[in-house]
């Protein structure tokens, strides 16, 4: 049994990872931080949670972390630096969900994230948690940098395909929808019910602070530089994001060598669905930690991908869970998945 603390409790991942833990057979929630929240217990900031968990939102501190194993850092980028720091240096285990630790070069992240990073020192410590390629390395980490809910339904559908040279060295055009807990609690005009409603918009076309998170995965696991395009778009619903991704494949390349690529990868990952020909869907995979994947190739050698994830789950708490899981030795679908058998999942 191991004790957990979250960083953010109040916000929409900091719920979703209190929901899961309570099912996790290993954990015990044992120390809840927030700011503006704090001295409140968190069945008053989240009326969801009452009569499931009574529990007072602290201001962090070192010291309350004496009793902790691992600590969920849920802050919006910026605001997490600091306090990973000195959780890392308390000796206390470390998932970030945030945007602080995911990128090597510190000029990247202050054109993207608009500001300057205050521990680049710790930069080179982190470990990426794409949990279904980066195993070995998140199970000896003490500082997992969780990835971002965009680029995790980017990397997922892509890197078998790179890995396995099945696509040409052309521009890869991603287009993805997000609904708006991907913003998370921050009140903006443009963020408001009557301006979000009835409306599909693209936005930070170009400058997306994920962009360079993609690039620098892609080609770590993909192992080539791939050249491509990333326009996200907000869809008028709380949760989910649909991913479709247009690629050319080199010459000769057959619908049976690109399902091989994904069955190879993916066919003892408990949490990727490949479902092709059938073309996944938001609602199939909300509250869950599932990345559904499908593809059609066309005639023109031109490949369309889809994916689809839970950003609060698969993008973000439930990613986390997993990257924890892979840390402490349980079986990586504990607290997520109650059925283990891989062929109830896996559809040919």
């Amino acid at each position: 049994m191991i004790n957990v603390g979250i960083v953010g409790a109040a916000g929409y991942s900091g719920l979703e990872l209190v929901k899961l833990l309570l099912n996790h057979s290993e954990v015990t929630i044992t120390k809840l931080f927030g700011n503006s929240t704090v001295g409140n217990f968190i069945e008053e900031v989240h009326p969801a949670l009452r009569g499931m968990i009574s529990l007072e939102i602290q201001q962090f501190s070192v010291p309350e972390l004496e009793d902790v194993d691992v600590l969920f850092v849920a802050l919006p980028s910026g605001q997490s630096m600091n306090i990973i720091a000195e959780a890392y240096e308390a000796g206390v285990k470390i998932i970030d969900l945030g945007g602080d630790f995911r990128l090597n070069d510190i000029s990247e992240y202050k054109k993207y994230y608009k500001h300057d990073h205050l521990t680049p020192e710790l930069l080179e410590k982190a470990v990426y948690g794409l949990s279904e390629w980066n195993e070995e390395e998140i199970q000896n980490a003490s500082l997992v940098s969780n990835p971002g809910c965009y680029p995790t339904s980017v990397q997922l559908p892509l890197i078998p395909l790179l890995k396995n040279g099945l696509l040409e060295d052309e521009l890869i055009s991603i287009v993805s929808y997000s609904g708006t807990s991907g913003a998370g609690k921050s009140v903006t005009s443009n963020m408001i019910f009557s301006e979000v409603n009835e409306s599909v918009r693209a936005y930070k076309v170009g400058n997306h602070q994920h962009i360079p998170e993609i690039k620098q995965y892609l080609e770590k696991f993909g192992g080539v530089k791939s050249d491509f395009s990333f326009v996200p778009h907000l869809l008028p619903i709380t949760r989910g994001i649909y991913t479709t991704i247009h690629a050319k494949v080199k010459p000769g390349v057959t619908e049976t060598e690109i399902n091989d690529a994904y069955q190879s990868s993916y066919s003892d990952k408990p949490f990727i669905r490949l479902i092709a020909p059938a073309v996944p869907e938001i609602k199939d995979v909300l509250n869950t930690n599932f990345c559904d994947i499908s593809f059609k190739l066309l005639d023109n050698n031109t490949l369309v991908i889809f994916s689809t994830i839970d950003n609060l789950v698969k993008g973000a708490a439930g990613q986390a869970i997993q990257n924890m899981n892979i840390m402490f030795g349980f079986q990586q679908t504990e607290g997520l998945l109650k059925c283990n058998k891989k062929k109830s999942l896996q559809t040919k």
